[in-house]
């Protein structure tokens, strides 16, 4: 390189290079199913990368080969630990496009505001939400959860852009089950975590609607005002699913917003085993979900809906004079991100989630969610005949939860650390929970690759782990 030129010297260098890191790509997707689920990453390869400030020109291709054995270990079918997507090769070519046009997908007319916008679509009508609703391709769920809840703070309060919100002027609701995000965005937001109500579960560990009608009752008397009630669609402890019709008819009563929080569950919809159960999305004021779990996008994509188009761009919309929106030339165009986002500087997400709807179809992707649904019943029914093995939750959808069984031992150090050694080994990747106060080895099934051959294996190994541990 000189005189400030990023470009290759070499361009058929280049292409050699691109060439084979395309191969060694593929056959690491070919390979998913293959060896151990998750290699602790080298010493030696660590120090590799930690290193002074790179002055000079060099070769990183070679190291980048290196690093293909130690992801995550989500590709793999016994990948279970966490609700990651296993991604699929259709995401290759569209990250690739991506990567060569690296154009900002923040606004202005050009391909990328139109995919987007057509997956939009595409979200709305799967989830049962107006047609002239409003959306936003976003990096994930959390990123989504925020964006929610600053609509409906800005809906609730319409001076609060600019004056912001008094402390414990405003509450929410969500369930002991719901995930982390949504206390995340209260604090991102201001609204302070303590403003959050955690609503009681029943037994199936689903919201109580009486302990929400309470607090909300109890709030109002207090002068306070109730923001928002967060419905969960598939927990990600072990995958409830709240009474998100009942959630709706009190939020609607009480003119309160309702977001579903659907990071995978909402998925559901696309395939028949849940969508009863899902219905209730379709009533939602927000919804939250990935296209990186469920869908089997590649990281990262994810989404937030809205049901009102006005309120979703009333929160953002506040463009630089630089911004500067035009009938003509490039400055046009009918959808900017800009005006339904935090963020101006966007890559183009929406391409690798337009090009994975479009080559598989939302039916098939539907009846692999379907799939994963009937093998965690067959786990659970598997753990049930096992007499070393104890069921610790319902399985409403793809999540099971269960734990190694012994007269006199401590049964949370127990399988905490038969997890551990499933792990270590390459086994295979679940991970823990605890419910009810005890731990539980949880088992999320979210790969279009596993079968029950995977689920078998895995639950041999626990037994065998757990009677070598108790001797």
């Amino acid at each position: 390189m000189s005189n400030g030129d990023l470009d290759p010297k070499d361009w058929d260098a280049f292409r050699s290079n691109a060439h084979a890191m395309l191969d060694r790509s593929i056959d690491k997707m070919a390979q998913a199913d293959q060896g151990r689920v998750w290699t602790p990453l080298p010493d030696d390869l660590r120090a590799q990368f930690q290193t002074d400030i790179p002055r000079d020109a060099g070769d990183p291709n070679a190291l980048m080969a290196d690093i293909m054995p130690y992801g995550v270990g989500n590709t793999h079918p016994r990948f279970f630990g966490w609700v990651h997507g296993a991604g699929a090769p259709s995401g290759v070519m569209a990250d690739m496009a991506a990567a060569a046009m690296n154009v900002n997908a923040g606004g202005r007319d050009h391909v990328a505001p139109v995919v987007e916008r057509q997956v939009l679509t595409w979200c709305l009508e799967l989830m049962g939400m107006p047609a002239d609703g409003s959306g936003l391709i976003v990096s994930g769920t959390s990123m989504a959860t925020i964006i929610a809840m600053k609509v409906a703070r800005d809906r609730l309060l319409d001076d609060a852009r600019a004056r912001g919100v008094k402390q414990g002027q405003l509450v929410g609701y969500t369930s002991a089950q719901a995930h982390s995000c949504i206390k995340q965005a209260f604090d991102v937001l201001g609204l302070g975590t303590e403003a959050l109500r955690v609503v009681k579960c029943n037994d199936q560990f689903e919201m109580d609607l009486n302990h929400l009608r309470e607090l909300i009752a109890t709030d109002r008397a207090a002068g306070l005002m109730p923001l928002v009630i967060v419905g969960t669609a598939g927990a990600v402890n072990m995958g409830a699913i709240d009474d998100l019709n009942g959630i709706a008819g009190i939020a609607a009563d009480q003119d309160i917003w309702f977001h579903v929080d659907g990071a995978f569950g909402a998925a559901g919809l696309l395939g028949e085993l849940a969508r009863d159960r899902l219905a209730g999305i379709a009533r939602a004021d927000s919804l939250a979900f990935d296209f990186h779990k469920w869908y089997q996008v590649n990281y990262e994509a994810g989404c937030v809906l809205f049901k009102d188009e006005a309120a979703h761009r009333a929160s953002f919309s506040d463009r630089a004079e630089y911004l500067r929106g035009s009938e003509r030339g490039l400055a046009g165009g009918a959808f900017w991100a800009v005006d339904y986002g935090p963020e101006l500087s966007r890559g183009f997400r929406a391409l690798k989630v337009w090009a994975h709807l479009a080559e598989h179809g939302v039916d098939a992707i539907g009846a692999t969610i379907d799939r994963n649904i009937e093998l965690a019943q067959y786990l659970n029914a598997r753990v049930s005949r096992e007499d070393a093995l104890q069921a610790m939750a319902p399985v409403p959808l793809n999540i099971n939860c269960f734990r190694f069984v012994a007269d006199g031992q401590d049964l949370d150090a127990l399988n905490d650390e038969i997890v551990i050694l499933l792990q270590e080994r390459g086994i295979a990747v679940p991970s823990t929970t605890r419910l009810n106060g005890e731990l539980a080895i949880r088992v999320n099934i979210t790969n279009h690759r596993t079968q029950e051959s995977d689920l078998d294996l895995l639950v041999d190994a626990v037994l065998e782990i757990g009677a070598e541990l108790i001797g």
